[in-house]
């Protein structure tokens, strides 16, 4: 059963997302700068050396990161 930081955890990256299609929608940045922001932490989650437990943590948010890339992105600008 999730706790409250998994639930901390999910409401934080929905705000997120949604601010970020906002700032999209509302023409406060541009989609490539929300591209590289989100690529960013991406990467920065793929690329973590830490034990293994936290590296399935990282592969795991970089794949929930890069899942919300594909909101954002056209499928030909990948």
């Amino acid at each position: 059963m999730p706790d409250r930081r998994d639930h901390a955890g999910i409401a934080a990256l929905s705000l997120c997302e949604a601010m970020l299609l906002a700032l999209r929608d509302n023409a406060v940045l541009p989609e490539r700068e929300i591209e590289g922001i989100l690529r960013d932490a991406a990467d920065t989650h793929a690329n973590a050396a830490k034990p293994d437990a936290d590296q399935q943590m990282h592969r795991a948010v970089a794949q929930l990161i890069n899942g919300i890339l594909g909101k954002f992105v056209p499928l030909q600008g990948r």
